[in-house]
């Protein structure tokens, strides 16, 4: 998967409704072997900012859900953990430079004090235009893809 298809596939996710982290991680789905339900379900709690409690962005959830598939430990040994721990801070360093924080609720500008409730927002223009969310996972997804290729060059 080249990292513009990557892209396109992870923000037709979005645009359909799926949250932040479905649409980076299921957009790499096929090259992970799992299929398009299974991407979707798991990742399904991560969107807006873990369960939209506005934490770690979830786009950027997505990419450490592929981040894990790529480097993560199949054994308790602490060096083995360090791979895909050092992808992940390394990855988290790429997206605070793009974007400054890996917090949702500060890339969405909300107020600390403020509660959204539970219910998504609608997927409006002036949704997408109020919010960095399609830069995120395109970027994510973009990383995604990098990821993925580097491993199958391994």
């Amino acid at each position: 998967m080249n990292t513009t298809t990557a892209e396109e596939t992870a923000l037709e996710y979005f645009h359909r409704g799926f949250n932040c982290a479905q649409s980076v991680f299921a957009a790499c789905a096929g090259e992970m072997g799992l299929s398009e339900e299974l991407a979707l379900r798991l990742s399904a709690g991560f969107g807006a900012g873990v369960g939209r409690m506005r934490g770690m962005c979830g786009a950027f959830s997505g990419l450490t859900l592929v981040a894990g598939y790529c480097k993560g430990n199949l054994s308790g040994v602490p060096e083995e953990k360090e791979k895909v721990f050092a992808l992940v801070r390394e990855q988290a360093e790429a997206f605070k430079c793009e974007f400054g924080t890996l917090t949702c609720r500060e890339l969405l500008h909300l107020d600390e004090n403020t509660q959204e409730g539970a219910r998504p927002s609608e997927r409006t223009q002036a949704y997408y235009d109020a919010r960095p969310c399609e830069r995120c996972v395109a970027f994510c997804a973009r990383k995604a893809a990098e990821l993925l290729a580097a491993q199958e060059g391994l």
